[in-house]
């Protein structure tokens, strides 16, 4: 008897190519020309976002490779952050028939519900090498405190 491994996602990523074979056989490219992603708005897209927290603040990493700072909105309302923004295609673009396309364009929002302890109206924002880093700092209450110890003797 032979043990083998399981391996649950192969299956899936044979159906996947399976399938893949089943709609390129069947509509060869005439599959592309007809739905056109952009246009048709199946396409939506939300930047990549790490949320880490240190002792004084929280910070949102967000991937906006491509994205001008200008065409970004960071808002508050309440303990809600917002993040609102648009990835132009390059003008070029619409004349050329690609082979692959993983980029996304078009318009993205992204909503995050901010705990009680940060300090959403003193945001700190700024951008560089494609990531904008935004800066929530922790009220002063929700700040960890050092307790020393008394010991006494006797």
């Amino acid at each position: 008897m032979v043990i083998s491994r399981w391996e649950p996602f192969g299956e899936l990523a044979t159906m996947h190519q399976g399938l893949n074979r089943v709609f390129n056989e069947v509509f060869p490219r005439a599959w592309e020309h007809a739905f056109r992603w952009e246009e048709v708005g199946v396409r939506v897209w939300a930047p990549a976002v790490d949320i880490f927290e240190t002792d004084k603040n929280l910070v949102f990493d967000v991937e906006l490779a491509g994205v001008d700072p200008n065409d970004v909105q960071i808002r508050v309302e309440g303990n809600t952050l917002y993040l609102k923004g648009h990835r132009k295609r390059e003008q070029d673009a619409k004349d050329q028939r690609y082979h692959h396309l993983e980029r996304f364009f078009g318009s993205f929002c992204r909503s995050f519900t901010l705990p009680h302890s940060v300090d959403g109206g003193q945001i700190a924002a700024q951008y560089r090498d494609g990531i904008l880093t935004l800066t929530l700092p922790k009220k002063e209450e929700a700040k960890p405190k050092t307790i020393r110890i008394n010991v006494s003797k006797g």
